[in-house]
């Protein structure tokens, strides 16, 4: 009732006056939020020249371990001539997902600062879903020219449910996410990779650490069951880095001719 009475006792053109400071301040502030919306996240820089290859990056599995990484791009420098460097993954490589992501997006930055005309990257087992969250959360399907993934648990995979299973509390955050239906997942699953990024999935089917082994199919992707291409192809889960065959079908995918599915199998 008081802030009634006083605004009734300023004059018409007082009132005016105020009304069009107020709705001045209201504007600014709209504007305001609307550009702190549009630059909560840093753009990330860098085009790929899809033309030009440049350096690969390997994004190891669950833990971290870079032993048969090292030999898969030990291949690709002697077969292209390409640098290759596989990541150190933050802590032990058990660690949450998103932040795995966060240091391959370091990586990649730092390959364009350095002047790549293209960065490509190959994801082994768990390191495929950290390329994956890359792509869609890190802005790199802007920044990738092409996408390699062996034996990668896009789906999740029965191992981690079963591990969180039997040692509740024991199953450190990767585990958690690599769960068939978490969070994550469900929210991948939702967010498909762009048409225009060629993208290789290859898998065995004689996995027993990602179960199903198909679970490595990924919408969008030209994806390879290694049996298929290669029968009687022998190769586990651990063996996807090292297998000549499967280093062919990396080779091939990391070229310039299109991407598309082989027709036979070829060791290198």
């Amino acid at each position: 009732m008081r802030i009634t009475a006083w605004w009734r006792g300023i004059s018409p053109r007082r009132r005016l006056l105020m009304s069009g400071v107020a709705a001045g301040v209201v504007a600014v502030l709209v504007a305001a939020l609307l550009a702190t919306a549009g630059t909560s996240a840093a753009p990330r820089t860098g085009t790929p020249d899809q033309a030009r290859p440049g350096p690969v990056l390997l994004v190891p599995g669950y833990g971290g371990g870079q032993g048969a990484l090292n030999e898969l791009a030990a291949r690709i420098r002697q077969a292209t001539g390409r640098p290759a460097e596989v990541l150190t993954l933050a802590g032990d490589g058990t660690g949450d997902l998103l932040e795995q992501a966060g240091v391959l997006a370091d990586a990649v930055e730092k390959a364009y600062a350095r002047g790549a005309p293209s960065v490509d990257v190959v994801g082994y087992s768990a390191g495929g879903v950290v390329a994956r969250l890359w792509v869609s959360r890190e802005g790199g399907d802007h920044q990738a020219r092409r996408v390699v993934t062996l034996g990668a648990p896009m789906h999740g995979t029965g191992l981690a449910a079963a591990g969180g299973a039997l040692v509740p509390g024991a199953c450190p955050a990767a585990c958690v996410q690599l769960a068939p239906g978490s969070a994550l997942l469900q929210e991948l699953a939702k967010e498909p990779i762009p048409s225009t990024l060629p993208w290789l999935s290859v898998w065995t089917e004689r996995d027993e650490t990602v179960t199903p082994p198909d679970s490595a199919r990924l919408d969008g992707a030209v994806n390879v069951a290694l049996q298929q291409v290669c029968p009687g192809n022998q190769a586990g889960h651990g063996d996807l880095p090292t297998d000549p065959a499967v280093t062919e079908l990396v080779l091939q995918a990391l070229g310039t001719n299109p991407l598309e599915a082989p027709t036979e199998c070829v060791s290198s």
